[in-house]
């Protein structure tokens, strides 16, 4: 059964906006995703009838907003089929994530010489981390390269992998589409005696996640990419390493105890939740997670791979040679997220251009200048569909590329 779209989109109150009398046509949700109104109303009675701090107090509003914090908790938990619902870590985003991990577990576990391993498509809060303890404890990284159509080249993973002690590596690329072979990358990383780190932003959204079965150590992602708020991101990690691992931020509510000499963690997830944290915004992502779950990831997944289907054929038939689409060709290896070159018009300009036509895309390094370096581009213009996108949305884009034409 096919996702009926026409009625989600009914749950999108932004998606019924025209603008100087025309629809908008919103294409970049690889950047952030729009919001149902089951978030919005979520986080709205909260706000309004129930809003109050979680965990530190004894009265029934309180113990109501730590029910809710909590429930959206053991939601996600259930949502990437996690173990158990504490070795869910709420952040502020997905950045932050992954510096509480390299950070925390970096800094206890690495030391000069040690060697971690990365990909050529990572974003930047997959990198700068990294080379942030390059400067401090002299590790070193190595890097995957890739393929001519935007793949993983794995030929000498094995060899790249010999003597690590981490393989960081994105499950979906945010700017080729890639979806990559998470299993295996993290079978072959165990193999070697690494742990897996998994930045998830751009496939927990899109498509069924189980932590379980990839086998990873970590992952991390963000709730503003699956229809939540941001403010919000999340780090999944096992028990063991969690616990292991030194504290990140330092205050309220992640202490047992604290002394004029020393102080003593909370448990696990409080140890690394220091503050007060983002308690409206956890209850909307909570929301959202119910949402996507009524809707069915296997169903998410299938709808895209329809749409990239249609908008790869579309867009080379349209334009041709005229038209350069970074990644796959392969629309079940990769995500309805399409970083192009048109017509030797800058990204940033035709980006303005199709806005004139209420057509929403990105354009820009996309948060991995290494990528771009490596596509030989600047910048690229970046179209990104979600479940709530239609085929009818993507000829939007095409009109309003050979519209272009007309101003360059």
């Amino acid at each position: 059964m096919s996702l009926d779209v026409t009625s989600i989109r009914n749950d999108f109150p932004v998606l019924k906006r025209q603008i100087n009398g025309k629809p908008l046509v919103y294409l970049d949700s690889a950047n952030t995703s729009q919001k149902p109104q089951v978030v919005i109303d979520a986080m709205t009675n909260f706000m309004s009838n129930g809003y109050a701090p979680i965990n530190r107090s004894a009265y029934q509003m309180a113990a109501e907003a730590t029910d809710l914090y909590e429930g959206a908790r053991s939601a996600l938990a259930k949502f990437i089929n996690a173990p158990k619902a504490h070795e869910v870590i709420f952040t502020k985003n997905a950045t932050e994530s992954l510096n509480l991990l390299i950070m925390s577990w970096g800094r206890a576990n690495l030391k000069a010489g040690d060697s971690v391993l990365l990909t050529h498509m990572e974003h930047h809060a997959n990198i700068v981390p990294w080379h942030m303890l390059v400067a401090e404890r002299g590790i070193q990284l190595r890097w995957v390269p890739l393929t001519n159509d935007g793949q993983l080249d794995l030929t000498q993973l094995d060899t790249l992998l010999d003597g690590v002690k981490v393989f960081s590596f994105t499950s979906m690329s945010n700017v080729l589409g890639t979806i990559n072979p998470v299993q295996r990358l993290c079978a072959a990383a165990h193999k070697a005696g690494a742990l897996a780190f998994v930045d998830g932003c751009q496939s927990v959204p899109h498509q069924p996640t189980d932590v379980q079965a990839w086998d990873a150590d970590f992952v991390v992602f963000s709730s503003h990419k699956m229809c939540g708020p941001s403010g919000v991101g999340i780090l999944w990690g096992r028990e063991a390493l969690l616990e292991a691992m030194p504290p990140f931020l330092g205050g309220g509510n992640m202490i047992s105890d604290v002394r004029l000499d020393g102080f003593t963690t909370a448990e696990l997830p409080a140890k690394f939740e220091a503050g007060t944290p983002p308690i409206t915004d956890v209850i909307g992502l909570g929301a959202a997670v119910g949402y996507l779950e009524k809707l069915g990831m296997a169903q998410v997944r299938k709808h895209e791979i329809e749409l990239s289907t249609y908008v790869l054929n579309m867009l080379k038939d349209r334009f041709g040679d005229e038209i350069t689409i970074h990644g796959p060709a392969n629309p079940e290896l990769r995500g309805a997220t399409f970083s192009f070159a048109f017509r030797d018009i800058h990204p940033h300009d035709l980006s303005q251009v199709l806005d004139q036509q209420n057509v929403c895309v990105r354009a820009g390094h996309h948060c991995a200048k290494p990528l771009m370096r490596i596509l030989g581009a600047n910048a690229t213009a970046r179209a990104s569909f979600y479940f709530y996108n239609t085929m009818s949305e993507a000829d939007a884009l095409a009109d309003a590329l050979d519209s272009a034409s007309d101003i360059f």
